[in-house]
């Protein structure tokens, strides 16, 4: 697990995997309902990770387990079902905005249960790249007024994004308790699927799974890489560095993933996008640099009394 060490690598391996993911995604739902599509991503994503938590010698007590459901609920459950539902009312770029403002949520979530704080400077970083992002999906933002039902899918939207950072806060701190990581993830992504199994089943629909083996390269993909390696390192992620500076992936994102639609769907970025890009790159640049040592004619000397020393919060 050495490779699960450097932020850096950290951060960048759930920002590339998921921007690659919101194309992908497009070869599931073509076949199959939305919820089926996430449920069988996290059947076969949380077979793997219990799979290879067994190989290690890791496991749950029994105590745990409600615990574990309660996270595959609220994180891979109802957070995924409201995505989906939202962006049936307002447009997928929207729905990045709000989901760029989970930078907030878990800086939040962060201070409530873990008692972690962050400064005014990543704050102020993070509200530029929440504003690039907006900048980047303008004009469907504009056209968001013109649906009937967009104040329903904001609703919805913002709903998910608040499930998304208490999932994050309840897995955090269930680390923080002594609970492994991977065979949480496992437990927690199995009860989420269920759950949309569930549902799934209400409407008559469990039995749709897709048929071309483009469907099952995608699901695979999805399953394998979008969910078992990119959650299990940007948890690794936020445990090191906190929820909140984990979150700047949703900022970054945006910019790859268009990128990716410009090679593969033949986006064209107008000029206005342009600048949420780089304004997107300029924040999460600055806000993940590390705060520049203080000179030493600037520190306080070892037998400095306890008054004179720099408030430590």
């Amino acid at each position: 697990m050495r490779l699960f060490e450097s932020p850096r690598l950290l951060f960048w391996i759930p920002t590339l995997v998921w921007a690659s993911t919101w194309h992908v995604i497009l070869y599931q739902l073509a076949e199959v309902p939305p919820l089926n599509a996430v449920a069988w991503r996290f059947i076969v994503a949380g077979a793997v990770l219990l799979a290879v938590a067994s190989a290690r010698g890791e496991r749950l007590a029994p105590r745990w387990h409600g615990w574990m459901l309660l996270t595959g609920v609220v994180q891979y459950s109802l957070n995924y079902w409201g995505v989906y539902e939202a962006e049936r009312h307002i447009p997928s770029g929207l729905v990045a905005v709000l989901f760029s403002l989970m930078v907030f949520g878990n800086a939040v979530v962060g201070w409530l249960l873990l008692k972690q704080r962050v400064s005014r400077r990543f704050l102020f970083t993070a509200a530029g790249g929440v504003a690039g992002v907006v900048l980047i999906f303008w004009p469907e933002v504009l056209a968001t007024g013109a649906r009937p039902d967009a104040g329903w899918g904001l609703a919805l939207g913002l709903g998910a994004v608040t499930l998304a950072c208490i999932g994050n806060g309840l897995t955090l701190s269930l680390t923080r308790r002594g609970v492994a990581l991977l065979p949480m993830l496992g437990w927690s992504m199995s009860y989420g699927a269920l759950a949309l199994l569930a549902v799934a089943a209400a409407r008559g629909d469990l039995a749709r799974v897709g048929h071309s083996a483009l469907w099952w390269l995608s699901l695979l993909y999805l399953a394998l890489f979008g969910t078992v390696l990119a959650f299990f390192a940007y948890f690794r992620l936020a445990q090191r560095v906190g929820p909140a500076r984990a979150a700047m992936t949703g900022v970054m994102i945006p910019p790859i993933a268009l990128a990716i639609s410009a090679a593969f769907e033949g986006w064209r970025p107008a000029p206005l996008a342009l600048a949420g890009i780089a304004l997107c790159l300029g924040s999460v640049y600055v806000a993940t640099r590390p705060a520049r040592a203080r000179p030493m004619a600037d520190r306080p000397a070892p037998d400095a009394p306890a008054s004179d020393a720099p408030a430590s919060r």
